[in-house]
C-alpha cells in the first residue's frame, strides 16, 4: 500500500512496484489508507509526510496501534532527517528520501524487500517462541500428569504391600512352630521395608530420591509396635540423607534383618535395647550400625 497525495509519484510508484511482481493498493490520504488497511490484504505500507488532513506520522500512529499492522517504510522531503528520525522511533521500519536524482524509487523498492524479511523473520522468531512456550506447557502438563500417576501407583503398592505385612503378621501369630513363627517374621520385615518405601514416594514431591532417616523412622517405628519387647527397646538416631528408592529398600531389608537377627540371638528371651544409627560423615559414604 503506497499512501502519497501526489498522484503522478502514485502512479510511478505503482508501475514501477507492478513492474517487479507486486501488487499495488494507492490511498491519497491517511484516513483513505487506514481504510485501505482494515480491509487486509496489506504486507506492508510506504507512507508519505507531508499529507492533507492526517499528516504521515499521524497516520503512522494509527496505524502500530494494530499489534498485527503491517511493517511502514517512512518517505519524507530531501531536508526533513529529523522527521525520519522521529518517524524510526514512532515505529517505522525504515525510511527513503525522496530526491531529484531518481534515486528513489530504487531506494524505496531496497527498502521495502528489506521491510518485508524483517517483518517474516519477527514472525518466524514469534512462531519459534510460541511453539517452545506450547511444549513447554505441554511438557510440565505431561510430567504433572506422570508425578500424579506415579504417586498413584506408589499408593496403591504401598496399601498393598501393607496389607500383606498384616497378614503376615496375624499367620505368625497364629503360628505354634518357632520355626515358622521365625519365617513369618523374617518375611513381614522384609515386605514391611518395601512398603515403606512406596510410601514414602507417594507423599513426596520428587519420586527419584527418598529421605533415608525418616524412612528408617517410619520402619523402626513399625517394627518396635509389632514386637512384643516392650516400649523404648528400639531407637534411632539418624542423618538427613537422601538415596534412591532402590537403595532405601535395600538399606531397609537389611536394617530389618539386623534387628531380627539381634532379637533372635542377642536376647534370645524378645527382651533387650537396640540402636540403630545412620550417619553421614561426608558427601558421599553412609556409616550404618545396629547395635
Amino acid at each position: 500500500l503506497y499512501i502519497d497525495d501526489d498522484p503522478a509519484l502514485r502512479r510511478l510508484v505503482s508501475k514501477e512496484f507492478e513492474r517487479h511482481g507486486y501488487s499495488v493498493q494507492l490511498a491519497a490520504t491517511g484516513e483513505e489508507g487506514l481504510r485501505r488497511l482494515r480491509a487486509g490484504g496489506i504486507d506492508v505500507v510506504a507512507l508519505d509526510h507531508y499529507m492533507p488532513g492526517q499528516d504521515g506520522l499521524q497516520t503512522l500512529a494509527s496505524i502500530r496501534a494494530d499489534p498485527d499492522a503491517p511493517p511502514v517504510v517512512y518517505v519524507t522531503g530531501s531536508e526533513e532527517g529529523r522527521v525520519a528520525i522521529a518517524a524510526l522511533k514512532a515505529g517505522a521500519a525504515d525510511y527513503v528520501i525522496k530526491d531529484v536524482g531518481g534515486e528513489f524509487l530504487a531506494l524505496l523498492r531496497v527498502a521495502i524487500e528489506g521491510a518485508l524479511a524483517q517483518a517474516k523473520l519477527q514472525r518466524e522468531k514469534e512462531e519459534a517462541e510460541a511453539e517452545v512456550r506450547a511444549t513447554r506447557d505441554r511438557f510440565e502438563a505431561l510430567a504433572a500428569e506422570r508425578a500424579v500417576l506415579l504417586r498413584e501407583v506408589n499408593h496403591r503398592v504401598g496399601n498393598s504391600l501393607q496389607l500383606v505385612s498384616s497378614f503376615l503378621l496375624m499367620q505368625s501369630d497364629m503360628s505354634h512352630d518357632a520355626h515358622v513363627k521365625g519365617a513369618l517374621a523374617s518375611a513381614y520385615g522384609r515386605v514391611l521395608a518395601i512398603a515403606q518405601v512406596h510410601k514414602r514416594l507417594y507423599t513426596s514431591d520428587d519420586v527419584r530420591t527418598v529421605a533415608l532417616d525418616s524412612y528408617l523412622h517410619a520402619l523402626v517405628a513399625d517394627i518396635g509396635a509389632s514386637a512384643a519387647a516392650g516400649n523404648g527397646w528400639l531407637s534411632l538416631a539418624a542423618d538427613p540423607v537422601a538415596v534412591d528408592p532402590d537403595r532405601a529398600v535395600a538399606v531397609g531389608v537389611i536394617v530389618t534383618e539386623l534387628i531380627i537377627n539381634v532379637m533372635k540371638h542377642a536376647y534370645p528371651s524378645g527382651k533387650g535395647p537396640v540402636r540403630v544409627a545412620l550417619h553421614a560423615p561426608s558427601g558421599s559414604d553412609i556409616r550404618l550400625c545396629v547395635e
